[in-house]
Order: structure tokens, then C-alpha cells, then sequence
């Protein structure tokens, strides 16, 4: 985890215009880590975990509040100088954690057969008891804000099992990593934790087949495990594991400088200088005219006496045009509806949803869905096993599918038309129909609700026949 010594190097570091461009991949060259070569490995990934660690502290810290126009230094009339944080880092972390997960994550069946089901609702029990919402949450916040996440996935210890055989674990990327081979498929060959116990500084530290805890540079417990995989997973948010405000760090410090110079601006304006043209005035004379509010002058040889205030207005409908300007950009490169708010009579439901950005950001969202996918995927191998040895359910990963139940309703309507008009064509399938309008986050679980719904509306409105043959 990073020191508050290396947190102020960050700090320093950017306001001298150093920018983050996302955290470093860990590459290690090793055929295998064993006892032998595991802390000379180690080593080699501090370095890198280090400089990761530091700027995601720093990435926390600016979606907290801390941001660097709480260190400002003004040259000139230093006593008025205001530090206006405008936190639309964590008006950015707060729209994507909510509008990607503020709903849970759910399994279902990618076929019809009746046991792969029953093993997906007791999959989904499983994650319920491990209040895997709320963790995925905190999974996507980390994304969000420093780039990457990590989430470890362990038996339940002896003595301690309840209701799900594993035990969910989401883990500080600041002092989490994993580390991959440069081998073809780049996988993962050395992960680690870090924490403290009695004081001191331990890194639990896994391969594919051992636990290893290290402290002061030295292997004090080495363990076999039957995982037969790292039981850490990152989740990364992109290939670049770059943070959601990151690339718009820039544009944020402008517009906290742009707030904090609007208000020196309203102060000076107020607590402007006076000037004295042609007059002499001493300390008792300026303190009586600021609290009497006025003053007897006298010219000097016979020129013109004057008293004004140094006025230098700021321009405060430019201002809000350059606020405005920055927030927009700000919104549209973080893929962010934006505010607008505008109406026009030639609106259609598809302008309104282009021009005010929610298909971007809905275009954002399922992109992140197929990165998240892909490591859940990593996760769920591990978890399946457990649930299989432990637990007695058994499930394979091809028989899951994975859906993000956001409330899609933006343009309903046209969606609705088109669900109705493809149904009443007798050459589509109603189950394509489903699928295709995008209407339904889950189109199998709506088909076959409808479905069910339907079968059972057209018996209770078919007409009977009586033993001899006549309707009812």
C-alpha cells in the first residue's frame, strides 16, 4: 500500500504536470515459481506494484476530495485565496457503479434441461449468502476509480461453514496484485495480498499449486494447496487498466481552478483596493473611512483630489460559458449523459437519447459487461470446483450465462412496436422477437415467462366439450 510519503510525490508529481496513464501490467519470465526463485520474483514485482499502488492511492484520494486545489499558491494577494473543489470525479464513480451494478449480477441456464437449472438457482443461493451485489459493487467502484480490482475466492474455513461452500473476498488493490507469464496466453503465475498481523507487514502470496507468507523479505510459511489455480483474480477494467476520470484529469483540476478563481474574483471584487489620486491620507483617516464609510480630502497645490476603488470585474457570463464547456467535455469523453435538458418539437425518442449521451453511456456499459465477464469466467471455474467437492453441486461453466438486469427503458415505446410487430409476423419466431426488440436485459427468462403466462391465459379462455360432444 502506498505511504503517505509517496501519496505527496503523487500529489507534487502531477501539479508539475506528470499525468497517469492507466497502471502497468506485471510480466514476470519464469517457467514456474517455486520455493527456489519465488522471492527473487517477488522482488522483481514490488517495483511495479509499488508505482501501481501509489497512484491509485492517489486516484482514491482525488475521488474523495483531496485534489490539488486544496494546495494552491497564489502570487498574488495571497490572503484571498480560495480552494473550491468541484468532485465531478466522484459524480463520474458514483453514475457508473450505479447505472452498471446498481442492480445484481445474475446467473441463469443457457439450456432447458431441468439439472443445470436447479444447480444455477442454487449457485445464485450461494452468491446471495455472500452478499456478492454489494461486493460487485465495490469490484466496479475500484474499477472505476484506480483502473483494475481484485476479488479472491476461498473455502470456507473449517468450523465456519455456512450456507455457501466458498467465502467472497474483495481486495484492496492498493496492496493486491497479480502478476502473469510471458509465456503464450499470458497467465497468471504469482499473485499476492497484503496485510497486517500483530504490527507487522505479511504478503500472502499464492501460485498455482503453494500459499507462501513472507515478511521481511523472507518465506516464514509455505502451505500446498488443491486449488489448482490462483485463487486471486484481478478485474480489470479495460486493457489499459485506466480509471473512468483518469483521462480526464486535466479538464477536473480546470475546472476546480476556474471555481476557485471565480470566487477570488467575487472577493476582490468586494474587498477591492482603494486609491487616493492627489491626496495624502494617514492610518486614522483610513480607518475611519472604513467604518464611518466616508472621507474629507483635500487637493495638494491646487490639483484635482479623488478617491476610487481599483475595480478588475471578471466576466461572469464568459466564465459560465468556459464551466459549461469543460463540464460537457468532461461528461462526453467519461461517456456520461449529459444535462442539457433541451427540448425541441422535432425531437424523435432516438434524438433525445443521442443528444443527451445515454446511448453512449449505454454503449460504455455493455463494453465494460464483456471485460467483467471475462474474469467472472476465471472466478467461476474455481468456485464451480468448490461447489462441486464441497458442496456436492455439480455445474459446468459453458451451462452459465451471466446478466446485467439494467432498467432498460430508454426509448420503450419504438421498442415496444417493434416486440409487437415482429410477433405478429408468423415467419419470426417469437423467441427472436424477444431477443432482438431490446426490450429485456434477459430475453430467455422473458420468453419463457411470457410463454408460461400465455399457455396458461388460452386455457382459461378455451371453451370446453361435454361427453356428448357439445360446447359449453
Amino acid at each position: 500500500m502506498a505511504t503517505e510519503a509517496d501519496t505527496m510525490r503523487m500529489l507534487t508529481d502531477v501539479a508539475d504536470g506528470k499525468r497517469m496513464f492507466g497502471r502497468t501490467q506485471i510480466f514476470l519470465d519464469y517457467d514456474e515459481i517455486n520455493p527456489e526463485n519465488l522471492l527473487e520474483a517477488f522482488g522483481k514485482v514490488q517495483g511495479i506494484h509499488n508505482k501501481n499502488s501509489s497512484e491509485i492511492e492517489y486516484l482514491w484520494r482525488y475521488y474523495k476530495g483531496d485534489q490539488p486545489i486544496l494546495n494552491r499558491v497564489k502570487q498574488v494577494r495571497p490572503e484571498i485565496n480560495n480552494q473550491v473543489v468541484v468532485n465531478v470525479a466522484n459524480e463520474v464513480v458514483s453514475f457508473k457503479v450505479g447505472y452498471q451494478v446498481g442492480e445484481p449480477i445474475m446467473y441463469v441456464s443457457r439450456t432447458n434441461e431441468e439439472g443445470p437449472m436447479k444447480a444455477v438457482m442454487a449457485l445464485n443461493a450461494f452468491m446471495f449468502s455472500e452478499d456478492k451485489a454489494a461486493q460487485d459493487q465495490e469490484i466496479v467502484e475500484w474499477q472505476t476509480i484506480g483502473g483494475t480490482a481484485y476479488r479472491m475466492i476461498l473455502p470456507d474455513p473449517s468450523g465456519e461453514e455456512d450456507e455457501s461452500p466458498f467465502e467472497l473476498y474483495t481486495l484492496d488493490p492498493r496492496c493486491t496484485f497479480v502478476a502473469y507469464s510471458t509465456g503464450l496466453g499470458n497467465k497468471p503465475i504469482l499473485a499476492g495480498t497484503e496485510y497486517k498481523r500483530n504490527g507487522e507487514t505479511e504478503w500472502a502470496l499464492y501460485t498455482d499449486r503453494d500459499f507462501y507468507i513472507v515478511r521481511e523479505g523472507e518465506i516464514v510459511s509455505r502451505e500446498p494447496h488443491a486449488y489448482w489455480t490462483i485463487p486471486i483474480f484481478e478485474y480489470p477494467a479495460n486493457h489499459a487498466r485506466i480509471g473512468a476520470f483518469e483521462i480526464v484529469l486535466p479538464l477536473l483540476d480546470c475546472l476546480n481552478n476556474i471555481a476557485s478563481n471565480r470566487m477570488d474574483g467575487v472577493e476582490q471584487e468586494i474587498q477591492a483596493f482603494i486609491k487616493f489620486i492627489n491626496c495624502e491620507i494617514d492610518e486614522a483617516q483610513f480607518k475611519a473611512l472604513k467604518e464611518m464609510g466616508a472621507i474629507k480630502v483635500k487637493s495638494v497645490q491646487g490639483q484635482n483630489a479623488d478617491v476610487d476603488v481599483v475595480k478588475t470585474e471578471l466576466n461572469q457570463d464568459q466564465t459560465q460559458t468556459l464551466v459549461n464547456d469543460v463540464y460537457q467535455r468532461i461528461l462526453t469523453i467519461c461517456g456520461m449523459p449529459n444535462r442539457n435538458g433541451g427540448t425541441s418539437t422535432s425531437d424523435t425518442g432516438n434524438a433525445v437519447i443521442f443528444r443527451d449521451g445515454w446511448e453512449t453511456a449505454e454503449s460504455r456499459a455493455k463494453d465494460f459487461e464483456h471485460t467483467f465477464k471475462k474474469s467472472e469466467k476465471k472466478m467461476l471455474k474455481l468456485v464451480l470446483r468448490l461447489m462441486k467437492e464441497l458442496a456436492g453441486v455439480e455445474l459446468k461453466l459453458s451451462d452459465i450465462d451471466m446478466k446485467f438486469t439494467r432498467r432498460n427503458y430508454e426509448n420503450i415505446q419504438s421498442k415496444s412496436q417493434v416486440l409487437t410487430t415482429m410477433l405478429s409476423n408468423p415467419k419470426i419466431h417469437p423467441k427472436l422477437a424477444f431477443e432482438h426488440c431490446g426490450m429485456f436485459s434477459d430475453a430467455e427468462s422473458a420468453y419463457k415467462e411470457s410463454e408460461k403466462y400465455y399457455e396458461e391465459v388460452m386455457r382459461q379462455v378455451e371453451p370446453t366439450s361435454d361427453p356428448d360432444g357439445d360446447k359449453e
